[in-house]
């Protein structure tokens, strides 16, 4: 189920268990099984290891645009690129009301765009180089495609029951 976030009503499908059989003692820790682990911090989310990896590396580019950019190019893309992040962060912090949850992720995904602007300056400056370019814009896409994702499944992360990590999120 690529793309969807699963939500379990009942922790005890999850819980690990003790069996006996034969005589015989076992253990069964069935997240560690299944693969699962709960998302318990914002940490946790692909989307912001993501969007915290790129804007670094943004950060990293954006050390060699010339001087004069100081105060607007250069700024600007280091703000945006860390915005994506932070609102990501504020996200998980109001999930308890859906609509701030989503209002935050639409200002994450926002921001994301900007960056992606700020980007094709950088690129149309030659500041940074062809191959650098098509690489952080198909990484906002993909930051962008998490973020909408999470946006249309919002009740599933609006609830408190455990979630399971996905690849996409």
């Amino acid at each position: 189920m690529s793309g969807s976030v699963l939500v379990f009503e009942s922790v005890s499908v999850l819980r690990s268990r003790n069996y006996s059989v034969g005589g015989f003692k076992y253990f069964f820790n069935f997240k560690q099984i299944l693969g699962m682990s709960t998302i318990k911090f914002h940490q946790d989310l692909k989307v912001y290891q993501k969007s915290f990896e790129t804007a670094q590396l943004i950060y990293e580019f954006s050390k060699s645009y010339p001087k004069e950019e100081l105060y607007s190019l250069t700024d600007q893309i280091r703000r945006s690129s860390r915005s994506v992040t932070l609102n990501i962060s504020e996200a998980w912090g109001k999930r308890k009301y859906e609509k701030s949850f989503i209002a935050k992720l639409t200002d994450s995904e926002g921001e994301a765009r900007e960056t992606q602007t700020w980007l094709q300056f950088a690129f149309a400056c030659k500041y940074i180089n062809e191959e650098q370019y098509d690489h952080l814009h198909k990484e906002y896409n993909q930051i962008i495609g998490m973020l909408v994702n999470m946006m249309s499944q919002s009740e599933k992360w609006c609830s408190f029951s455990p979630i399971k990590k996905e690849e996409n999120n």
